[in-house]
């Protein structure tokens, strides 16, 4: 007997994209309309993001109202607003397996974007903009001059920039770092000595972002942990591929995924913990490939022994306690817990981890930014991606804190740019583990 929503864990299906079934338009459309008419009579989802208004004021404009009066030429507005947040299948849905229903919108909407790249139908430059190493490699090595080029001030080259890759102009990008985490570690790591003794050790995953884009995160995430008395190694083999799960292209996202974990494993095989730097990446290793690559024992090895860099530094609080040395900062802290955050279904550990500083004044915002990778800055989707994040910019004025932290650092910059809190005295959010540093005095 079906239930009228589940009561048990929310469990996901193994991505099963070399099946017959998968592409296959006449299933795909089917199953959409019948995901779009359960969605259609329950509405809870209706203020996460733009897919479910947009979804239900075209039934509702319908001749009869109803899924089967949409022609399927109008599913991809639906599917075009979504930035795979995981949002509604986390937080919302009462339908998600093992539910009969067996609901799971983000993947039904990846499922879509794959026929779309199938077929040819979706835009080039997102999935040139995918491709993160290649990019990276070339932003560190020409940082002044990129940074330069795309900074938000440079109006000239902005608006060319604008006509040539359709880069929205009023988006303030990511900078470039003058070396890479990697160089940065390798030459340093032994200059930072051991707070105290302990068996812990671990290898960070920089992640491609703080490889090649935020590299303080990485020197603050390296210091807490030796602080702590933590071994630290350090390993990045390549990007996570959540660009290219965003950009629809399952088998280059298995082609990362085996890539870099065959890398990380031999670290664990040591006895080594992983612990990931972005939220977006953490999610891939420890949910997303394993639904990839369902049948894979390194993958699924792998994903039981990561740790988001907070997880990682609230499991050392909550066994061993912290490292004596935290002092109060010169501030409050809101911190934005970030969809992919959210999504690894692991508690607010930014929160948490920030709770250990003395005295500290902590709110949390918990919504999603709008951001979703290349959709906050393409021009086609950046207006969409300021309607979604605008509510959450605002909450996180009301609060009024001198500190912004964010685990997802795209997010971060995109709220930081919408808010009008003059308080907030840097040009993004940090990560918590930069604030942790920062109270250590690191």
């Amino acid at each position: 007997m079906s239930k009228e929503g589940s009561t048990q864990a929310p469990i996901r299906h193994p991505i099963d994209f070399n099946h017959p079934d998968f592409l296959d338009q006449k299933k795909l459309d089917d199953e959409m309309r019948r995901v779009f008419d359960i969605c259609h009579g329950c509405r809870r989802c209706f203020n996460l993001c733009d897919s479910f208004p947009k979804l239900f004021d075209m039934i509702d404009e319908s001749k009869d109202e109803d899924v089967e009066s949409l022609k399927s030429e109008q599913f991809k507005p639906v599917v075009d607003a979504c930035t795979l947040c995981d949002m509604c299948f986390m937080t919302k849905c009462p339908y998600v397996p093992p539910h009969d229903f067996n609901l799971d919108f983000p993947h039904l909407m990846l499922r879509y974007r794959t026929a779309q790249r199938k077929n040819n139908e979706l835009p080039k430059i997102p999935y040139q903009l995918a491709q993160i190493d290649r990019n990276g490699k070339i932003g560190v090595l020409l940082s002044s001059f990129i940074n330069w080029l795309t900074n938000i001030k440079n109006n000239f080259f902005r608006k060319i920039m604008e006509i040539l890759t359709q880069i929205d102009m009023r988006v303030r990008l990511p900078k470039y770092n003058s070396e890479t985490f990697t160089n940065f570690f390798k030459n340093n790591v032994k200059k930072i000595s051991l707070g105290r003794s302990t068996d812990r050790k671990v290898v960070i995953y920089s992640t491609c972002f703080v490889n090649f884009n935020k590299k303080n995160t990485g020197v603050a995430a390296l210091k807490v942990l030796k602080k702590n008395g933590v071994e630290v190694e350090h390993a990045y083999p390549g990007c996570c591929g959540m660009p290219f799960l965003e950009q629809a292209d399952l088998p280059k996202v298995v082609e990362q995924a085996q890539k870099v974990s065959s890398e990380l494993i031999k670290w664990v095989d040591k006895g080594y913990e992983v612990v990931t730097l972005t939220a977006s990446c953490g999610l891939m290793l420890k949910f997303e490939w394993p639904l990839l690559l369902s049948e894979n024992k390194n993958i699924k090895k792998l994903s039981k022994h990561v740790f988001d860099i907070d997880e990682y530094v609230v499991d050392i609080a909550n066994k061993e306690g912290l490292a004596s040395g935290l002092s109060e900062i010169d501030g409050g802290v809101t911190v934005h817990n970030a969809c992919h955050a959210r999504a690894q279904n692991m508690g607010i550990k930014a929160r948490d981890m920030l709770k250990n500083i003395p005295n500290v004044k902590i709110d949390v915002v918990e919504r999603c930014a709008g951001h979703g990778g290349t959709f906050g800055v393409m021009k086609e989707t950046h207006d969409l991606a300021i309607k979604v994040g605008r509510p959450t910019a605002r909450q996180i004025d009301n609060k009024k804190n001198k500190y912004m932290a964010s685990d997802c650092p795209l997010a971060g910059k995109h709220l930081n740019q919408l808010s009008k809190d003059t308080e907030i005295r840097h040009d993004e959010a940090l990560h918590p583990i930069e604030i942790m540093a920062k109270a250590y005095k690191l």
